[in-house]
């Protein structure tokens, strides 16, 4: 394959993260952990090609990223076991953050989705780092593969009466192929067009793909219940090579590509928490 490469310059934006978000206390020194390419490489690397193992592993994930036994938890739904953990913020308004960690029966599923789980983690290393306004709920969703159905749960068990508090939800879905990409059948047309607005003002390149119908990703669960939501991705051309394919190896995937996928979804989040929960409602 001809390696993607990624220029200096995007690897930059992340530093201005402080600023964006805004939720440190007045007065409190706080030092958000950025994750490196390095580490994200690393993390990459331990994606377990067999099914069986990868809920062991998502939980070892999470515990190097500073998770205790009692952060973890695993809600178990008709045999699906989806991956749970929640950082308080300093409001009751909610933002959903997910990534399927089961894959298909071929290939190690690291392009689809293990490379989305190691960003959602990562995201839950920083972002717990520091206060923030709103409260996350991480999730590793079981069963994406077969229906959405570890999504799919999680949407379903939200009370009608609560959605209104669910601002928004970031779904991450195979990266590591080159810039942000937005599946735009399974976004909200509102997300969509932040993330567009905020590629313009960071200088990086966000392009939309259009799923085919017998396709479809985990935020479609929770648009499906009004709650605003969006898939984020970082593919290329030459993604029908590699998904649902023996050749979904950690060699297909780029760090770099990764850690823009990374750097873009916090700066992305770090706008949804200094904003209002209707911002994606009004539009």
């Amino acid at each position: 394959m001809d390696r993607f490469r990624l220029s200096v310059r995007p690897l930059i934006f992340v530093c201005a993260f402080g600023s964006l978000l805004s939720i440190t206390a007045a007065g409190q020194n706080t030092t958000l952990k950025i994750s490196t390419e390095d580490e994200l490489k690393s993390d990459l690397s331990l994606g377990p090609c067999k099914s069986s193992e990868r809920l062991a592993a998502v939980k070892s994930l999470f515990q190097r990223m500073g998770a205790t036994d009692a952060d973890i938890k695993i809600d178990e739904v008709k045999g699906l076991k989806n991956v749970v953990l929640t950082k308080k913020g300093t409001g009751d308004e909610i933002v959903v953050i997910g990534a399927h960690y089961d894959k298909v029966d071929v290939g190690c599923g690291i392009l689809d989705n293990w490379s989305g789980v190691v960003i959602l983690a990562h995201l839950y290393r920083t972002l717990s780092s520091s206060p923030t306004r709103k409260t996350y709920i991480f999730a590793a969703f079981d069963e994406e593969e077969t229906g959405l159905r570890g999504s799919f749960a999680m949407a379903k068990a939200i009370p009608k009466e609560d959605r209104a508090k669910y601002c928004s939800m970031v779904n991450l879905d195979s990266f590591g192929l080159g810039y942000p990409l937005i599946l735009e059948n399974a976004s909200s047309p509102s997300m969509t067009k932040f993330a567009k607005e905020l590629g313009n003002q960071l200088n990086v390149k966000v392009q939309t793909l259009s799923l085919p119908r017998t396709a479809d990703a985990d935020s479609s669960s929770f648009k499906n219940k009004d709650i605003p939501a969006i898939t984020m991705s970082a593919l290329n051309g030459t993604w029908p090579q590699y998904m649902h394919t023996a050749r979904d190896k950690a060699d297909i995937v780029n760090p770099a590509s990764v850690r823009v996928g990374y750097q873009f979804s916090l700066q992305y989040v770090a706008k949804i928490d200094e904003g209002t929960c209707t911002m994606f409602r009004d539009k």
